[in-house]
């Protein structure tokens, strides 16, 4: 299904999210994208207000309870007074308002937006009737907060980045529509048919202190991890076809020997693909008998009984970044149905706990194997792409593909440099954000996660791999117009690549002379981001 609206455009073609504790990654992707709207199920109203009833029952109890009737962090032992709570809230806004960098997109502040409102739903965060409707409002509307995405260590939560949002709900920070563009704020709360929030209670608090924003990224990043790897499995097919690959490397056998789930569901893949494809060849080497010979003779089979790792490794690749992008998964729904504030307001006990809900460390570590398990997908696809443009490995194609006249016509050379370029970008953004805890905040903050930086930098990773499976994709569709143009005397690819290509010349013309490519990248990437491969 894609999972990107038109530019600008808000539209609910599918049923609203229900936020009820179980709402899934891809969920939230399909919000945050335009394409669904949300709601809070009357289970979660309900416990999100009596969280809100046993929080003011602290404060009209004077409880010490932390950011309710005491300063922030170090801070935290200064008691405040009770006329002071909403100006406490309002400065914990004004003072936490500091990012830098270029704002978050439209769709990862939506998905940001829609997880804080995800854990203030699960009942344990206090926030207010006015601010959960606010947050339902504008999740269900053609707006974003601007919310610079640097400037947080991940520890307390997300304080910087949801700073900036809960600034924009109170109508002093800044929106942003689906092209980027900023919003006026009469604009926004005219749509939203709601004023502009005041700081309540607890409000402030309960709108920063959680993990929402690398947990809304990282929902993001794994919508879009599962659809790379699927595009991986269908291109990598494609490339075995060109290069007359071996199907035995595919066999379940392999996967029952070593029961990895991923690549179980990898070579399973590729060979549903792989039906129907007459340039793969289907026999086992083992199958075929060789004369003896003497001692000392150096006769050699007309092909090796083995194909070079980009084909025969694949499903041990591809499983394992399907393995890893699933518990990337796991971790991250988990994290989404999560209460991360502190203090929390339980049911029963104490009337308030405090303790540290607010570390991202899951996440982090999560999203640091997701972008180790992007390099090693991009990795694979360049290599593919490396062997397909090679006139001394590719069975026979031509030297980087081209068509047109040879020297004259260069085909896919500066392709395949620039997938080479992508990679060893990638590899620079390889160490691991969860490694890098640094004590801050008057050494209150002592222990960091840096799990935004982390979710930020798998999306990274996602961006460029999928630039380089734009470029694979582009030198399968090259290679099936070649075997094509040759004529029926040479197998063509098989149905289920022979409709990937098919679908890449929809938005990527043929070539048959140079032309510049950027612009074929581009659309390409952008458009495998946003669909499933055919076949």
């Amino acid at each position: 299904m894609n999972t990107r609206a038109p530019e600008g455009a808000f539209r609910t073609p599918f049923g609203p999210v229900t936020i009820d504790g179980a709402t899934t990654p891809a969920e939230v992707a399909e919000v945050a994208h335009g394409l669904r709207s949300a709601a809070l199920s009357p289970r979660a109203r309900e416990a999100a207000a009596a969280a809100h009833a046993r929080m003011a029952g602290c404060i009209e109890e004077r409880r010490l309870v932390y950011g309710v009737c005491t300063g922030f962090g170090p801070l935290a032992d200064r008691i405040t007074a009770p006329e002071d709570i909403e100006t406490l809230q309002e400065n914990l806004i004004n003072h936490l308002a500091t990012g830098v960098g270029r704002p978050l997109s439209w769709a990862a502040a939506r998905a940001m937006t829609l997880a804080r409102l995800s854990s203030i739903a699960q009942g344990w965060s206090g926030a207010s009737e006015e601010a959960i409707g606010l947050l339902e409002a504008l999740i269900c509307s053609r707006y974003a907060p601007r919310v610079p995405e640097k400037g947080t260590v991940g520890a307390s939560g997300d304080l910087t980045p949801l700073s900036h949002m809960a600034l924009a709900l109170m109508g002093r920070g800044g929106f942003i529509r689906a092209d980027g563009s900023d919003a006026p704020d009469a604009e926004v709360f005219a749509a939203l048919g709601r004023p502009p929030l005041t700081l309540r209670a607890r409000d402030g608090l309960a709108l920063v202190n959680g993990t929402s924003a690398m947990t809304g990224v990282a929902c993001l990043n794994a919508a879009a991890a599962a659809r790379l790897i699927a595009w991986a499995e269908a291109l990598t097919v494609g490339a075995a076809e060109l290069l007359s690959g071996r199907l035995e490397a595919w066999s379940a056998a392999f996967s029952e020997a070593r029961p990895h789930p991923g690549q179980a569901l990898a070579s399973a893949e590729l060979r549903r693909r792989a039906a129907g494809a007459a340039r793969l060849d289907a026999e086992p080497a083992s199958l075929r008998r060789i004369d003896a010979q003497p001692a000392g003779d150096s006769r050699r089979a007309d092909r090796a009984a083995q194909d070079a790792y980009t084909l025969r490794c694949a499903p041990q690749v591809i499983g394992a970044v399907r393995d890893a992008a699933t518990w990337h998964e796991t971790v991250v729904r988990r994290e989404l149905n999560s209460a991360t504030d502190n203090p929390i307001f339980p049911v029963g006990g104490p009337p308030a706990l405090h303790g540290g809900n607010f570390m991202g460390q899951h996440v982090a570590f999560a999203s640091d194997a997701l972008n180790t398990a992007m390099i090693a997908l991009a990795g694979l696809a360049e290599r593919q792409v490396a062997r397909l443009t090679d006139e001394r490995l590719n069975g026979g194609l031509p030297a980087f593909l081209h068509r047109g006249p040879a020297g004259l016509n260069s085909g896919l050379m500066g392709a395949q440099v620039t997938a080479t370029a992508l990679l060893a970008e990638m590899r620079t953004r390889a160490t691991p954000a969860s490694a890098q805890s640094i004590s801050t905040n008057g050494a209150n903050q002592d222990v960091v996660s840096m799990g935004t930086i982390a979710a930020r930098n798998a999306a990274a990773q996602i961006e460029d791999a999928g630039a380089v499976l734009a470029i694979l994709a582009l030198a399968v569709a090259q290679g099936g117009d070649i075997l094509a143009e040759r004529g029926e005397h040479e197998p063509r690819l098989g149905p289920a690549s022979r409709a990937v290509c098919a679908w890449v010349r929809a938005t990527a013309p043929e070539a048959p002379c140079d032309r510049p490519f950027s612009p074929d990248i581009a659309a390409l990437a952008e458009a495998m981001a946003g669909s499933d491969p055919p076949g």
